[in-house]
């Protein structure tokens, strides 16, 4: 949930009346409340006082027409999990006046409850300041990107809104494995990178190493880094003017025909779906006309605006500048990240866009209750206009009806989306284990990728008509102090990694580079590369393409009948151990019936373990309490029989916790 502020009307003004002089000389006077469904905020989310600007008219709207290209930076942070991004966008928002200097300040743009509780950005967020240098105003835009690697396409995403960004290392961890992905992110789109030491005033910072560790690996001058403690605020005057200095200004021209770039979105109950746009030439005001160059549909501009950092309505949007647009867009189909946009009748050519996210997890998402399919989906739509790099397609369970398959980009990324699910739309579901994309070849030259264990050919079909299966792997980049390398190694080649070369950034780290599987990378590789390394390893990868590998379909047969929503698609070699732990956590979930259940794990067509749920039984000889043995057989013999006749025609019941316990990983 979120609070959105409205004015009042006037007669509805001069009944209302406030005790706080906190906003007696804001744009927020007097207001109203409006919930929305875009993140959750608690009480002390609204206690901060955000710094009002004036309005310029009645309609609340200020003007920012008067800050040429020249004067705009847009600019981004980016650096590794945990090493201080938003706690820098904090001090910067205090500096400049956008919120109030107050100790309750922490990650304000960290605004998703599911950020909040864990530590962790998830969503990149932008945020427009306003500064004087050198007797001249500038109009700042920053943005705010996560850093673990299952958040990358948002990283990439904001920085093609960018001039610059703030390449942020921790002076006390030094560079880690996300630092050196997101400096190519930013060397790769042409961005001037401004490299910046946080932390320094800890006792464990080395400033001069991790200095030494930028310039060896990114070839950047040591000298002129700047070091900075974002928690204090030491050193963090000198950030902004850095930030003015050494990034271009936006390209573009306001005589040309309007043109924008989308590069995020999301949905408002209220207006419908919310734009954030990079305006690359022209401009853009409320009651303008715009076309979409992707569906071509057109829209009417209703309300323009910054993020200051809420939503704040600006008189009109020009180029270089980036801010949000409400255009009366109710369909979240309508919504194309990348999409360009320019005034009706004035077409231009279109923007290059992004390159669509590649999904390297897929999951099935089912409703716990049938009956919530219809608002779930609903619920997955708004969700993933909100984060597009999120797919979806519609699959069909026997076991557990209908749902989704849904590709995500990481595990981390699974989890937090289903966490959004369950706190912001109240949405109860059940995730399937998570399986990567498999390509399988056939004999006859045709290739077919497989994204659920469902569509892997059985036995037979392997045996005859297919010539090769292949999974995906991943380049991957440890960074680790030296001490742990032999575990590292040892660590990737029990996961069936091949080693390709291992360097020195400095006296005490190494940076390991190896081929994964990513089959290996979505259980629990890293949790073990935490455990082994005592958490001082840190783990980036990216796509590699698609080798050769001996894959088999593991299946879980229950009285011999398979059960579809337990299969998994596995590498020969671990098809007895994962089945043997397979079964025996079946056992101790399914609950005893009045009839066997034989549990088996089966792949190619042999069972590979087994085990048993015995039957409730009956004492039908209790009430004998002499006479010929025969009796008690005869009753014995007839139970026996009822119990036939109940295991042909009977079901096994699985009950919830069955999936929940073969979709968490083994504790051992």
């Amino acid at each position: 949930m979120y609070l959105r502020l409205r004015p009042l009307t006037a007669s509805a003004a001069a009944a209302t009346t406030f005790s706080s002089t906190a906003f007696t000389s804001s744009v927020l006077r007097p207001f109203s409340f409006t919930l929305g469904t875009r993140q959750q905020l608690t009480l002390s989310h609204f206690r901060r006082c955000y710094a009002a600007r004036t309005p310029d008219n009645k309609r609340g709207e200020i003007d920012i027409s008067t800050y040429p290209p020249e004067r705009i930076r847009n600019f981004s942070i980016i650096a590794h999990i945990d090493h201080g991004k938003s706690t820098l966008a904090d001090r910067l928002l205090e500096l400049t006046g956008v919120i109030t200097k107050s100790g309750k300040n922490k990650q304000v743009l960290d605004k998703l409850k599911v950020e909040r509780e864990r530590g962790i950005t998830v969503k990149a967020q932008s945020a427009s300041m306003f500064y004087e240098y050198n007797g001249n105003k500038y109009l700042l835009n920053l943005i705010d990107t996560p850093g673990h690697v299952d958040f990358s396409y948002e990283v990439s995403r904001s920085l093609a809104a960018c001039q610059g960004t703030i390449l942020l290392v921790d002076a006390a961890q030094g560079i880690q494995a996300q630092t050196v992905a997101n400096f190519y992110l930013a060397f790769g789109e042409g961005l001037d990178v401004i490299p910046i030491l946080n932390k320094v005033d800890l006792p464990t910072a080395e400033p001069e190493r991790a200095a030494q560790q930028i310039e060896s690996a990114f070839e950047i001058d040591s000298s002129n880094i700047l070091q900075i403690s974002a928690k204090s605020g030491l050193g963090v005057d000198q950030v902004l003017p850095a930030i003015i200095k050494k990034t271009a200004p936006p390209q573009g021209s306001a005589d040309k025909p309007f043109k924008a770039l989308l590069f995020d979105t999301w949905y408002d109950t209220y207006v419908g779906v919310v734009c954030l746009m990079a305006i690359k030439d022209g401009s853009i005001k409320r009651g303008d006309r715009i076309v979409s160059s992707h569906s071509g549909t057109r829209y009417e501009v209703a309300e323009v605006g910054i993020m200051y950092p809420e939503q704040t309505p600006t008189t009109q949007l020009q180029v270089g500048q980036v801010g949000y647009i409400v255009c009366n867009m109710k369909s979240i189909a309508e919504a194309h990240v990348g999409d360009t946009f320019f005034r009706e009748k004035c077409p231009v050519e279109a923007l290059p866009g992004f390159v669509p996210a590649k999904s390297m997890v897929f999951a099935g998402v089912f409703p716990i209750d049938a009956g919530e399919f219809d608002s779930l989906n609903e619920s997955i739509q708004k969700l993933t206009l909100n984060d597009s790099s999120v797919s979806v397609h519609k699959e069909t369970s026997a076991a557990l009806g209908q749902g989704w398959r849904l590709g995500f980009l990481g595990t981390l990324h699974m989890d937090v989306f289903r966490q959004r699910l369950e706190e912001e739309y109240d949405a109860n579901v059940l995730i399937t284990s998570p399986t990567v994309p498999y390509q399988i070849k056939y004999t006859n030259g045709v290739t077919k990728f497989i994204r659920t264990p469902a569509d892997f050919p059985d036995a037979a079909t392997m045996q005859d008509f297919v010539e090769s299966t292949m999974e995906p792997y991943v380049s991957a980049t440890l960074i680790f102090p030296e001490k742990y390398l032999g575990n590292m190694l040892e660590l990737c080649t029990t996961h069936r990694g091949e080693i390709q070369n291992h360097t020195f950034i400095d006296e005490t780290r190494v940076m390991l580079k190896c081929q994964l599987p990513m089959a290996e990378i979505v259980t629990d590789f890293f949790d073990k590369l935490k455990s082994k390394s005592q958490g001082f390893a840190s783990f980036d990868y990216e796509e590699s393409g698609y080798q050769s590998s001996d894959l088999v379909k593991m299946e879980v047969l229950l009285n011999s009948e398979p059960v579809d929503a337990l299969a998994a698609v596995m590498h020969k070699n671990n098809v007895v151990t994962v089945g043997r732990d397979i079964a025996k956590r079946l056992k101790e979930v399914i609950r005893r019936q009045l009839f066997d259940i034989i549990i088996q794990t089966a792949a190619n067509g042999k069972i590979v373990a087994r085990e048993t749920v015995k039957q409730l039984r009956k004492n039908v000889t209790a009430k004998c309490y002499g006479g010929d043995i025969t009796r008690k057989m005869k009753l014995l013999n007839r139970q026996k029989e009822g119990k036939k006749r109940m295991k042909r025609i009977g079901k096994v019941e699985l009950p919830q916790e069955a999936f929940l316990s073969i979709m968490t990983k083994s504790q051992d």
